[in-house]
């Protein structure tokens, strides 16, 4: 029989917890710096987590971790770890540990409850709706060129038409995913860009590229370099869509691949928001992993 306790002292858990993530991380092609980067990011904000022991017959099998917090106005919950030891696994222990944590939020008001995934869930969160997912790659050499493909950087006349364009396109990614409304997305995309790209092109460590194809615009690419150590972060690698479905996206990724190496990266890194399907199927056909996760539920949880 499941049975979750509380923990007083997070020591052990936290250990193990670290282990898993710099792990999962580094299987999904990230290395061993810009890893430890990430893992400093989450470790500042698990001091407020409650962390749950899971045992069966007095055996620890795993850990569940959980923490509701204030969000423009309203509580959200969050699960920060759920994890069965693989000896344990497909026992029922997983559904028990995640009853018990979405209980855990409705009872102090979570209206929402988010998770992020770094490791297999076994269709646990399916019914979890997806908000966005970090993919990354590792480039170990040049890709193979896109015959009649070809990327150059974008000129100062092109670039006010790209960040009106990127900027709208963002807006809708944030609010397809079910992140924010499409006001909050258009003030977070306003404040972001303000932020991400002061100096327009001359933004230093940011690489502006427009993609041809016979001469021919048809797509742009933006990416920043040393993102995290050896990391290349691709903002944006857009198609224009009446040149979809020709192969031209993979071409993309090329010249992003490519413009990483030539800055002395070694990783490409990317997030794909929820409900944008077409851009998932890309990246894992083009051999990018899964890094991170993040899926959400209303709360309290519908009855079946």
């Amino acid at each position: 029989m499941t049975e979750i306790s509380v923990l007083g002292d997070h020591t052990d858990w936290q250990n193990d917890f670290e282990q898993r993530l710099r792990a999962s991380h580094t299987a999904a092609g990230i290395g061993v710096a810009a890893a430890e980067r990430m893992l400093e990011g989450v470790r500042g904000g698990i001091g407020d987590w409650t962390v749950a022991e899971i045992t069966d017959a007095g055996v620890r099998v795993g850990y569940v971790a959980v923490v509701v917090a204030d969000e423009k106005g309203a509580p959200t919950g969050r699960i920060g770890d759920l994890h069965i030891d693989a000896l344990h696994a497909g026992r029922g222990h997983e559904r028990a540990a995640r009853d018990w944590a979405e209980g855990w939020c409705v009872e102090r008001g979570a209206g929402r409850l988010d998770i992020r995934l770094t490791e297999p869930a076994g269709g646990l969160f399916d019914d979890y709706g997806v908000r966005g997912q970090l993919r990354a790659r590792r480039v170990s050499s040049p890709p193979e060129p896109v015959e009649g493909v070809t990327a150059r950087p974008m000129t100062p006349a092109e670039y006010p038409e790209w960040l009106v364009s990127e900027k709208a396109a963002y807006v809708g990614d944030i609010f397809r995913a079910g992140a924010l409304s499409p006001e909050e997305a258009v003030l977070k995309s306003d404040r972001d860009f303000a932020e991400l790209i002061p100096e327009g092109l001359a933004t230093p460590d940011n690489t502006f590229l427009v993609i041809e194809a016979a001469g021919e615009p048809i797509g742009t690419g933006w990416l920043r370099h040393g993102y995290l150590p050896g990391v290349t972060y691709g903002y944006s690698l857009y198609v224009q869509e009446r040149h979809r479905g020709k192969g031209y996206g993979r071409a993309a990724m090329s010249a992003g691949e490519q413009a990483t190496l030539a800055a002395g990266d070694s990783t490409l890194m990317f997030t794909v928001w929820g409900g944008n399907e077409v851009a998932m199927n890309l990246y894992t056909r083009a051999g990018y992993r899964v890094v991170e996760e993040r899926r959400s539920l209303a709360l309290p949880r519908s009855a079946a």
